[in-house]
């Protein structure tokens, strides 16, 4: 038997400080999120990780509202959750521009340069 998915953002932030790696806790969120997408998964504020997670998960609650329509949640306007200085998740030169013209707005807002597809779970 399996553990359970986590089922919403603030659950992702909680298990990243007990210690779980954030990336498998956020795809694990994800592949629960997308064939039931809800307002509430997002909505509840996640604790502060670190600013580089803290941004990202204010990106995929914004990405998420702008997708389905939904509110943005108060917590993800909130300062800290933008990066002052950009992140790549790109080494290479010609990736970073790339990154730069296909991030998602919401990642890009934040000052965080990904894939256009970060956020895909196939």
């Amino acid at each position: 038997m399996s553990a359970p998915r986590i089922k919403s953002l603030a659950e992702v932030a909680r298990r990243t400080n007990e210690g779980h790696e954030f990336g498998y806790c956020l795809a694990d969120f994800l592949d629960g999120f997308y064939p039931k997408p809800t307002e509430s998964a997002i909505h509840k504020e996640p604790e502060k990780i670190s600013p580089y997670n803290d941004s990202y998960l204010a990106a995929v609650a914004d990405d998420c509202c702008r997708r389905y329509h939904w509110r943005l949640p108060n917590w993800c306007l909130e300062q800290e959750r933008f990066l002052k200085e950009p992140f790549f998740a790109a080494k290479t030169h010609a990736l970073r521009m790339l990154y730069l013209m296909d991030s998602p707005a919401a990642f890009r807002e934040r000052n965080i340069f990904v894939s256009a597809n970060a956020l895909s779970r196939v």
